[in-house]
């Protein structure tokens, strides 16, 4: 009996952003499946504008994986995790303590398939910046949605994700930011209106 895929079912019922009165409450699971969009996004832009030779799919399989160990650990606030650099090593450290117990989930033949989707950091550099990214681009929509319907609890953090969507210095994530972001400021109905 093999444990991991029952464990990543469980992705739905870890709430993100806990120390913030949601609007819309998020969860692992809603959260990865967008950064997987957005990671496939990054890439396709990459690629069809910047001459990159990125393979999108697995940017998009590793966004989807990005969080996964957080059935182990539960969600850590980012103004916690990032508190003090002793306290981002240690969390680093039950991270991969985590991904190695959810890999042994797993018949032998397949950890190496798996262990690299848990343990982003350690796979190809270039393709856990994008993913970074992704969840970056898609922390500050979630402060870019509270904030549309009334909710002021989330201006500090779009205000410093914003910051640090500027200072990260992709290409890709600029012109996603230029071109893609002022949709989301739009209603339902604005967003599908053609022009006649």
């Amino acid at each position: 009996m093999y444990q991991f895929f029952a464990q990543l079912s469980r992705m739905k019922y870890i709430t993100r952003w806990g120390l913030m009165r949601n609007t819309q409450e998020e969860n692992d699971a809603t959260h990865s499946l967008e950064v997987a969009m957005l990671a496939h996004a990054l890439g396709v832009i990459g690629n069809t504008y910047f001459g990159k030779e990125i393979d999108v799919n697995e940017l998009a399989v590793l966004g989807l994986y990005h969080d996964a160990t957080e059935i182990v650990t539960g969600d850590m606030p980012t103004p916690i995790k990032y508190f003090a650099p002793e306290l981002r090593e240690a969390y680093k450290k039950v991270e991969d303590t985590a991904a190695d117990h959810m890999i042994s989930g797993l018949p032998k033949e397949l950890h190496e398939i798996y262990r690299p989707l848990l343990k982003v950091q350690g796979t190809k550099p270039e393709y856990s910046r994008y993913v970074k990214a992704a969840d970056k681009l898609s922390a500050y929509l979630k402060c870019v949605e509270e904030e549309r319907f009334g909710n002021d609890d989330f201006q500090v953090a779009k205000e410093t994700i914003y910051k640090s969507i500027q200072e990260f210095g992709l290409e890709e994530l600029d012109y996603f930011m230029e071109h893609f972001l002022p949709a989301y400021e739009l209603t339902l109905d604005e967003q599908t209106k053609r022009e006649e």
